[in-house]
Formats: C-alpha cells, structure tokens, sequence
C-alpha cells in the first residue's frame, strides 16, 4: 500500500486503517512527478470520524498502485463537536492554519450532516469557503464531497441545493455520458452508493459549464467536474463506502426514529439488501411502529445483512481514483518541467 501518512507530530492516526503498517517502509521524494501530497478536510460527525479515515486510507492505497501519496489530514475547527471529538483531531488532526503554507498536489473535503436549511447558516461556512478559494490556487485538483459539494457549488457559482422528499439512500446505477479522464476506461454502467437528504439539479450545472461525468435515472448526477485554476471534481454519492457503510448508516437512522430524534420511520436503502435481509428489516420496521422502544433496536439483523451486503462499486471507484491521482501526478510533472 503506498500511502506515507502525516505522523511527525500525530503517530496515531489511521492507526486502524486495514492492512497499513504502523511505520510504514514507503519513502517520499518531493521532486519526483510520482510522490504527491494530498490533504484530507475531514468534516464528518465524531461517530464517522474514524471510519471516514480508513475508508480514504483504503481508497487511496488501492487506486496509488506505484504512486507514492502522502495524506495529510486537516480539520474545519467550526464542525460541533463533542469533547471526544475535538480532543482527537486536535491530536491527529493538522490546524486548518496550518493549510494555508502547505503545499499539496490535491485535495479531499468531505461532508457532513447537514444541521441547517440554508449552508451559509451553517457555523463552518466561512472556514469552508476559504478553504476552497486557497484549493483553487495552491492545488492541482479538488475533490469534494456530498455536502461539501452543494456548498461548493452554492459559493462558487450560486447553485442552490433543492430537498428532497426523502432520503436518497441506497446503492444506484449510473450510466457514464461523458468522455473524460477521470472516467477513462471506466464501465459504462457502474453503481454507486447515495446517501443525502438534498439534491443539485443538472440543468443547473450545465447552465454553470460544469461537466456530468456519470448520472442515474433515480439518483441523478452523480460525478461531474469543473475546470478552473484547479480541476474541481464533485461526487454526490460516496465512492470511498465500504460495504457496511449503508447499513450502519440504517441501523444508526432507525435508532434515532425509535429515540425521538426523528420524526419518521427511514426508508429501507435501495439496491443494497438481499431479499432475505429486506424481509427481515420490513417484519423490524412493523415492530418498531407497534412499539417504539429503543429495546427494539436488538432485533436489527446485523448478522445476516453484514454476510450478504457486498462493495458492488469499488472497482470502478478505485478505477476513478487511480485516474485523478495519475492527472496530477501529470500536472506535477507539466509543472516542474
């Protein structure tokens, strides 16, 4: 796995990730084209922080192949915390001043749960947006996702995220209706994990001169880009998932139904169960309406979904991934050359 992580002050971080050495053997060579750097803006909940972490260390290793990447991490100090929370970025995380003299190939922003109808409202929308106007100029690509996508788009040119009825939750297929290099050589039909409570409408985006890269008939666009001082790469679905990812995601939803943090019961994610796990979440579903205790919540089938739920989208992600880090890579060369 070729990925150098940041540990000069934070030796702990991805202690966890899958497969990684605690001390890993790869060495670094700033001049060479095939060495990059990339930060990683983890803005997700505290409960998602750690497993955010080791999806991208996978992610990333799988598609390096060759290419040395050293990660970096950095976090928005406005993201509400809980003491855990900020405790440990603070310890395994870089200060986002700490971002401004740095010198990276690319850049990761993730999402996290919207709080507030209007993302400007939200208490990381300055530090959010700075960050994207310095990606621009010190970086060769930025990629960005789910919710840092729409407020991305919000900022840099007024494309608003519409809500959605319910939850677009689930595993969808996508068709790739462009030709570029980020998708070069990729199926022409791929799947690709959702889960998001918003949606950017694609009129908009070619309104804007964005290019839709792959798109579903239910879920919409699902990757597409902008050229500007930096190629902004945008993902409204999550291709760094792991197979658990959604059901995790599902158990944790009805939790806060049958807690009262919800109001309604969620909806089952689309094309993800079996139908032997579909049934045995539908009789759960019954009960829990008929009894909304938290107690129910043992009956979840976490057994049989985790034996049959299976990652129907990584290759084409690490496909896509291997792609953007070759174009920088390519970008590092042109550069120095």
């Amino acid at each position: 796995m070729p990925i150098c992580l940041d540990r000069e002050s934070r030796p702990g971080l991805f202690a966890g990730a899958d497969g990684l050495p605690e001390n890993s053997p790869v060495e670094f060579h700033e001049p060479d084209p095939n060495c990059i750097t990339i930060g990683l803006i983890n803005n997700m909940p505290d409960p998602a922080l750690q497993s955010t972490e080791r999806q991208f260390v996978a992610l990333l290793g799988a598609a390096a192949d060759g290419i040395v990447v050293r990660l970096k991490p950095y976090a928005l100090p406005d993201v509400p915390r809980t003491e855990w929370g900020r405790d440990y970025v603070s310890r395994f995380y870089s200060r986002l001043d700490d971002l401004w003299d740095s010198h990276l190939e690319g850049l990761i922003v993730t999402g996290t749960e919207p709080r507030l109808p209007n993302l400007r409202d939200e208490p990381y929308w300055g530090s959010l947006i700075r960050v994207l106007e310095w990606a621009e100029d010190n970086t060769h690509s930025t990629v960005c996702s789910c919710l840092a996508t729409h407020a991305a788009l919000l900022h840099l040119d007024g494309i608003d995220r519409r809500p959605l009825n319910d939850k677009r939750f689930g595993v969808f297929e996508c068709v790739r209706v462009a030709d570029h290099h980020l998708t070069a050589d990729a199926p022409a039909r791929l799947r690709m994990p959702h889960s998001r409570w918003n949606d950017i409408p694609e009129d908009a985006l070619s309104a804007c001169g964005y290019g839709v890269l792959t798109r579903s008939d239910a879920a919409g666009a699902d990757a597409f880009v902008k050229e500007r001082k930096s190629l902004f790469v945008f993902f409204q679905g999550h291709p760094e998932y792991e197979a658990h990812t959604l059901m995790l995601e599902y158990r944790r939803d009805i939790k806060r139904f049958l807690t009262g943090e919800r109001e309604t019961y969620p909806s089952m994610p689309q094309g993800y169960f079996d139908e032997a796990t579909a049934a045995a979440l539908t009789a759960l579903r019954a009960r829990a309406l008929a009894d909304r205790r938290e107690e129910v919540l043992a009956d979840f089938p976490t057994a049989l979904a985790a034996a049959t739920v299976t990652n129907t989208w990584r290759s084409t992600a690490t496909h896509v991934y291997r792609n953007w880090l070759t174009y920088m890579c390519a970008q590092k060369a042109r550069r120095a050359g």
